[in-house]
C-alpha cells in the first residue's frame, strides 16, 4: 500500500531513529491529515487499536462489535520533532471530554486515545493531560476522557481509508478541538 502524501509504502518502525505514537481523536481521515504535514513526521496511516478482535474490519468497528478506535499510528523522528509538539496537535485538534464521540460522530470508535511504546512516553503523556486538564477546567469545560495505555495492538485499515483528505480534498472531517491552547 502507497502512502500518498509520502509517496512511498506504509511501513512502521523501519529505524532505530524513529519513534511511534498512536492517537485517537474522532475520525481517523482528519486526524491523519493534521500530522502527515508535520516537519519530523515520516510516516502515517489509520487503522484501528484498543480492541478485543483479532481482525478488525471497518465494518465491524462501526458496528461496535470490536471495541477498537479509529486511530492513526504516527512515526516521527525526535531530533526533529518531539512528542510534546505532536501532543500539542492532539489535544488541540479534538475535544477529549466528549467520552464515545467527536461532535456528530458518535460510538466508541470515535472515543479519544493515545497509545504508546514506552514507560518515559506515558509519564510525558500524563504530564500533558494533567497540563491541558488544567487549561480546559479554567475554561470551564469538563474533565478529559482520554484512555491512556501501553502498546495496544494496531490493525492497518482498509486501502481506501488511508490519506482519505488527500485522495479526497472535500471530503467529510468532523473533527473540531475545544479552542484552547496547549501551551508548552
Amino acid at each position: 500500500m502507497i502512502h500518498t502524501v509520502f509517496n512511498k509504502e506504509i511501513n512502521h518502525n523501519q529505524s532505530a531513529e524513529i519513534d511511534s505514537i498512536i492517537f485517537g481523536a474522532g475520525c481517523f481521515w482528519g486526524v491523519e491529515r493534521k500530522f502527515w504535514s508535520l516537519p519530523g513526521v515520516v510516516m502515517t496511516s489509520v487503522g484501528y487499536a484498543g480492541g478485543d478482535h483479532n481482525n478488525p474490519t471497518y465494518e465491524l468497528v462501526c458496528a461496535g462489535v470490536t471495541s477498537h478506535a479509529e486511530v492513526v499510528k504516527i512515526d516521527y523522528n525526535p531530533s526533529q520533532i518531539s512528542l510534546v509538539d505532536l501532543l500539542k496537535v492532539f489535544w488541540e485538534c479534538h475535544d477529549p471530554t466528549q467520552g464515545m464521540r467527536q461532535g456528530n460522530d458518535i460510538g466508541t470508535q470515535y472515543r479519544s486515545v493515545c497509545y504508546c511504546e514506552e514507560i518515559e512516553e506515558l509519564n510525558v503523556i500524563k504530564a500533558s493531560l494533567e497540563k491541558y486538564q488544567g487549561t480546559l477546567s479554567a475554561s470551564n469545560l469538563g474533565s478529559i476522557t482520554t484512555e491512556l495505555k501501553m502498546s495496544q495492538e494496531y490493525f492497518l485499515a482498509e486501502e481506501y481509508h488511508q490519506q482519505y483528505l488527500d485522495k479526497n480534498p472535500n471530503g467529510y472531517c468532523g473533527i473540531g478541538g475545544t479552542g484552547c491552547e496547549f501551551k508548552i
